[in-house]
């Protein structure tokens, strides 16, 4: 394995981190037990399977070419079991102690001489279900590539994975040189020259779309550095029906959803809806189809949550006229691209500007909402079959929540991520998620007209 420069994005990642604001993304995977498989067996697995993906034995080292530049590069002394570690559950109820437990363990940044990854057992004892916590640094992956990571640990993704190494005789993804090809350094210089020019555009739509009233609000406020979390689970099949009805997509009705969960929970708090809709960031991958895996690929859109709109369906429609917006225009103009102008950016820009960076993510949204794939078929780990996944984002500077959401077994799993002195009561805004999301199944299958919630 040789060395692979930290692409703009990734770099920006990477210095972003504080000790109070960790830049690593995470999954709560959920097992069933299964006869005979024991906790000792199942951190063994674990380890043995970790250790064999090369991007988890890669840690990151500063060069002196870019100047300010860093490098992914193999980690000599590399030893899984600094990584990969077994914790305990008190609580009765095994749900309520994982999240907790997870919360807590997110709120801890990586360790920035090792590799930027760990994974945490969590449970198992007795014939109980268990949990895998799994933590990747930013600037390791985006949502796609995390989960392209993290499956290697699954029984059927190591398998075929093991099955092509050993047909290849080489690992079966070996990281790439950061010296190009000789022969796409004339394509390269074309498409950067693309790229500085759409830059020069999401700059000036950045500086547009920016707020400069930042009062604080359920969503923005001074970082404490410490993390709750909470989880919610929707039917898959009625989300189809919703949409079969509606129209749109499955994603447009999911953010309908949160908007109309942030309404009921503001409520309950005895807020009024703000004068102004909060504004999420909605990511959007720019991964081409067999194109490169390593690295982050990212844009996003800037959405307005209607959460001033009383009526679910009302607020659907709005969701959805302002996405066919978003989508019509592309994921690489408007404000929500700046990951583009990120990457356009000298490294020494990122090294040093980082923190005006950070504070700057408040004049541009309020919270995170993001959808993250999975593969469709059914997962094990040691023959336990999954049986939920939950996806965790990380939180921008000054920002309290952020929504992720993905599909797996017939079911909707959402990773609720928050400050946690910030609020505390994120358990009730999971709820309100769940009720929301039947009160539209209610009001588009059932034929009933749903009472507007003031």
């Amino acid at each position: 394995m040789g060395t692979e420069l930290l692409a703009p994005l990734d770099l920006a990642f990477w210095h972003l981190e504080s000790d109070a604001h960790p830049m690593h993304l995470g999954a709560l995977a959920v097992f069933a037990p299964a006869p005979g498989v024991t906790p000792p067996h199942v951190l063994e697995l674990l380890r043995t399977r970790a250790a064999a993906i090369p991007r988890l034995r890669m840690c990151v080292r500063d060069v002196l070419l870019p100047v300010g530049g860093a490098a992914w590069t193999v980690d000599k002394d590399f030893d899984v079991h600094r990584h990969v570690r077994r914790v305990a559950v008190d609580e009765g109820d095994f749900m309520a102690g994982a999240t907790r437990l997870a919360g807590e363990l997110m709120e801890q940044p990586l360790g920035r001489g090792l590799p930027p990854w760990q994974m945490y057992l969590i449970g198992g004892a007795g014939d109980g279900p268990f949990a895998v916590l799994v933590k990747l640094h930013h600037a390791l992956a985006d949502g796609m590539r995390a989960v392209a990571i993290g499956a290697g640990i699954f029984d059927e993704i190591a398998a075929a994975t093991t099955a092509r190494s050993a047909a290849r005789g080489r690992p079966a993804v070996p990281p790439r040189s950061w010296l190009p090809d000789p022969r796409e350094v004339a394509g390269m210089a074309l498409g950067r020259i693309g790229e500085v020019g759409r830059a020069l555009g999401v700059g000036a739509s950045v500086v547009r779309a920016g707020r400069l009233d930042l009062r604080s609000t359920a969503f923005t406020a001074p970082s404490s550095g410490t993390r709750r979390l909470a989880t919610a689970d929707l039917d898959a099949t009625d989300l189809q029906r919703i949409r079969r009805a509606e129209g749109g997509t499955a994603n447009d009705i999911l953010l309908a959803v949160v908007a109309g969960a942030l309404r009921r929970w503001m409520a309950e708090r005895g807020e009024a809806p703000a004068a102004t809709d909060p504004r999420a960031l909605v990511p959007v991958s720019r991964r081409r189809p067999g194109g490169a895996v390593s690295g982050n690929r990212l844009s996003a859109y800037l959405l307005d949550l209607p959460v001033g709109a009383a009526d679910p369906r009302e607020r659907l429609r709005a969701v959805r006229a302002a996405m066919d917006r978003n989508k019509a225009a592309g994921p690489l103009k408007g404000a929500g691209a700046v990951a583009v102008l990120a990457d356009q950016l000298h490294p020494l820009a990122h090294r040093f500007g980082a923190p005006l960076a950070a504070n700057a993510a408040r004049m541009l949204f309020d919270l995170l909402v993001t959808s993250v794939p999975l593969p469709r078929s059914a997962l094990s780990l040691g023959g336990c079959p999954l049986s939920a996944l939950y996806p965790m984002a990380p939180l921008a500077r000054g920002q309290s929540l952020a929504v992720a959401l993905s599909t797996y077994g017939q079911r909707v799993h959402v990773g609720l991520v928050a400050d946690g002195k910030a609020l505390p009561d994120l358990d009730r805004l999971a709820g309100a998620v769940e009720e929301e999301f039947d009160e539209l199944r209610e009001l588009v299958t059932g034929g009933r007209v749903a009472a507007p919630v003031s």
